[in-house]
């Protein structure tokens, strides 16, 4: 995956319901061929409806459908031939859209084809069509599951877009296919174990603190599949090899997983941003380097909370904690308004820059990026809390209880999120004094968990009074 940024005329990912009425009603023609099996038909007509719109990820999803049906069952020769995939690259670097409608007309002739597939992923990626680029991958992983190079390109895009449960799952897969690929088998445990951690993450991002025994559990748990003179004597081994030849790309990217392993994040860093330079700009590692970039802050944060914690009366340690958490504050807002700048259409880079905003103190800052980072579904419900928090922190309560509400809305099932939401929105609506909205709040937590927080003292208390 090539480091690019988008042009300013990249398609956006759009549903059906943001489609033109011409188009939506082409549409609706496709799907009429296409419950009368009049396949060919609705091809073409969704071929023309992806080459005025290319962002609509379900026409494409639709289209290759039907191509697959009209192929039959993939053919050997198809799985991991280059088709006309090898002609398209060159062009994709000058004309990336035009590409896309290139690469789907090759398709339409073997919608199986990998390569075909990966270069749709690739150029896809770099014009920031999440989605799409995630599709194409996964239609190689249903067809041809054991094309484990490619899979393990898709859990690595995963991994790098913060999604570690569909990583996990893609890794799962690779090692059903071969269970002695101690990558996948590693990577499985990381980021089932990872999943875990974001699922008990506060939305706004705080830090675990060095006492929540699960979480470090779930961190250890990711670490063991080997233990750690293991992991320090493959460490070494590979250490070697590098200084054999620093150009090793593969060696490279090996020693960077496992410094991550033992949690050398500097190091995993530094390694990490060598293997993007080896790659040619691999956006997927390039991230993985600002993820360790961050892991090592927030380690650095849990020694210093520690010793405050131990040493409470220790003046010179709460100073070194408070400088340090300024510091990084404002070096993770330029780090992030960096990563914006070179990527500004994606909406988790604006949430991150806006989360760092949020930490920083810089509220109004923070607001236009958060709302930009809504219209990435699988973080939406994170965004929506932390612009309501914003919004809350600005004094504007109103529109922190129009945020918080729409997050609540969204949420169907109580899990911690939503137990999160109900309390920031309950809260809010004390300090406004609506106190029958409040209530209403903390009873619907009081209800499936007594003892979150303080909601139990709310509840009853509100019996007495």
């Amino acid at each position: 995956m090539a480091d690019q940024s988008p042009q300013e005329s990249s398609p956006v990912e759009i549903s059906v319901a943001d489609l033109p009425k011409n188009l939506g009603d082409l549409v609706l023609k496709a799907d009429a061929a296409i419950e009368q099996n009049n396949l060919g038909y609705a091809v073409k007509i969704l071929l023309s409806v992806l080459k005025a719109e290319p962002g609509f990820v379900d026409g494409r999803k639709k289209l290759r459908a039907a191509e697959m049906k009209i192929a039959g069952p993939p053919k050997k020769k198809g799985l991991f031939g280059g088709g006309g995939a090898g002609k398209l690259k060159g062009k994709a670097k000058k004309d990336p859209v035009g590409t896309i409608d290139d690469i789907e007309k090759e398709l339409e002739k073997d919608p199986y084809n990998a390569a075909l597939n990966e270069l749709l992923h690739d150029v896809s990626f770099n014009l920031n069509m999440l989605d799409t680029a995630a599709f194409a991958l996964e239609t190689i992983r249903r067809a041809t599951p054991d094309n484990t190079k490619l899979l393990h390109k898709l859990a690595l895009f995963y991994e790098a877009r913060n999604l570690p449960e569909e990583a996990a799952a893609v890794y799962k897969d690779i090692v059903k296919v071969d269970p002695t690929d101690t990558e996948a088998v590693k990577g499985e445990k990381d980021m089932t174990a990872r999943a875990s951690m974001a699922r008990s993450q506060d939305a706004s991002g705080s830090l675990v603190k060095k006492d929540d025994k699960e979480t470090l559990a779930l961190e250890k748990a990711a670490r063991s599949a080997m233990t750690q003179d293991q992991l320090e004597e493959r460490r070494d081994q590979l250490v070697q090899q590098y200084n054999e030849d620093v150009n090793n790309f593969d060696v490279v990217k090996k020693l960077a997983a496992l410094y991550e392993q033992l949690e050398d994040w500097a190091m995993a860093q530094q390694m990490y941003e060598w293997a993007h330079t080896l790659s040619a700009g691999d956006a997927a590692l390039k991230m993985k380097s600002n993820n360790m970039k961050d892991r090592a802050g927030e380690e650095e944060v849990r020694v210093l909370e520690a010793r405050v914690e131990e040493n409470p009366d220790d003046e010179e340690a709460k100073a070194a904690l408070d400088e340090y958490q300024q510091t990084r504050a404002a070096a993770q807002v330029d780090e992030r308004r960096k990563r914006v700048e070179q990527n500004p259409t994606d909406p988790q880079l604006r949430y991150d820059l806006g989360q760092a905003l949020y930490h920083a103190g810089e509220y109004s800052d923070a607001i236009p990026h958060l709302q930009q980072a809504t219209r990435n579904p699988h973080i939406r419900t994170r965004v929506l809390l932390l612009l309501g928090r914003t919004f809350d922190a600005k004094g504007m309560s109103d529109m922190a209880i129009k945020q918080l509400s729409d997050a609540n809305s969204e949420l169907t099932v109580m899990d911690k999120t939503k137990k999160e939401v109900l309390y920031e929105l309950g809260l809010i609506h004390d300090k406004v004094a609506s106190k029958d909205d409040a209530l209403n709040c903390f009873k619907q937590i009081y209800e499936v968990d007594y003892g979150y927080r303080d909601v139990a003292h709310r509840v009853e208390s509100s019996y007495s009074s």
